[in-house]
């Protein structure tokens, strides 16, 4: 029901009997939802601001504050609308070749523009530095997108290239390693690969001199230590670009630290 007097606003009644308000506008030809509030006025000021916000081209992202009727979600949304003719439900705004996940003010992703279809349909979760998504009933964390690991870590397995861990887009992102147990090290000699395996605290599986006879190496460990009765949950490496019979020569001949080969588990 809307209400007569309040442009903007229509009244509604929760399942406990309770009266609110809904805020509303329409704008080019787009009906948009703005929110509901307990008080009529307040819903009423949620209209105006968007009216506002939708007509005049000075005003920007960064004129949002907290004493705002509408969220900032909503307020990044308007924007990006008026300035680009495209209504997205996420908080998102679009640059030349990328775009922009607002979270909150000055919490701002960027992401590149292959990925707009899918980020216009979630929304973006944070804990600390973790950034995940719901798909399918599960968190997803958003750096699963570039094949890096839950386990990876910022500066050792993967960098952003040009400082600011909050730009997401591809070519930002540098994989260092891509497997469990192993890290990369340039030396005078090269580049060369070190697999580790923690156990009771972190035993060196050997130094190679590639990525994938690191991670062999590393699932050969695995192997070598599940046989002699540790029954620690240990995560295999995948190597889907590898060929069964290539995977299994080098899984022979891969040389295995005597440390890892002599550990005898506690009983």
């Amino acid at each position: 029901m809307a209400n007569a007097n309040l442009r903007g606003v229509s009244t509604a009644v929760k399942k406990d009997g309770t009266t609110y308000y809904r805020s509303s506008i329409t704008h080019q030809n787009k009906h948009i939802s703005l929110g509901s509030y307990d008080s009529p006025f307040d819903a009423h000021q949620a209209y105006w601001e968007a009216a506002i916000l939708l007509t005049k081209k000075d005003m920007s992202i960064s004129d949002y504050n907290p004493d705002r009727m509408l969220d900032y979600r909503k307020w990044v949304i308007l924007v990006n609308f008026r300035d680009n003719d495209l209504y997205i439900t996420a908080p998102i705004y679009l640059r030349p070749n990328y775009f922009e996940y607002h979270l909150s003010p000055g919490n701002v992703l960027k992401f590149s523009t292959d990925d707009l279809f899918y980020y216009s349909k979630k929304q973006i979760m944070q804990r600390g530095r973790h950034f995940f998504v719901a798909d399918y009933g599960m968190q997803v964390n958003i750096l699963n997108r570039y094949g890096i690991k839950n386990y990876a870590v910022e500066g050792r397995d993967f960098i952003f290239k040009n400082g600011d861990n909050m730009d997401f887009r591809y070519d930002n992102i540098k994989i260092i390693n891509s497997y469990h147990g192993v890290t990369s090290k340039m030396t005078k000699n090269g580049m060369r690969y070190t697999a580790r395996i923690h156990i009771i605290g972190n035993y060196t599986i050997g130094r190679y001199y590639s990525e994938a006879e690191a991670a062999i190496a590393y699932n050969k460990a695995i192997d070598i230590l599940k046989s002699k009765g540790v029954n620690k949950k240990f995560s295999q490496n995948y190597l889907a670009d590898i060929p069964a019979s290539e995977y299994a020569r080098i899984y022979s001949e891969i040389k295995i630290s005597k440390k890892v080969l002599n550990f005898v588990p506690k009983t």
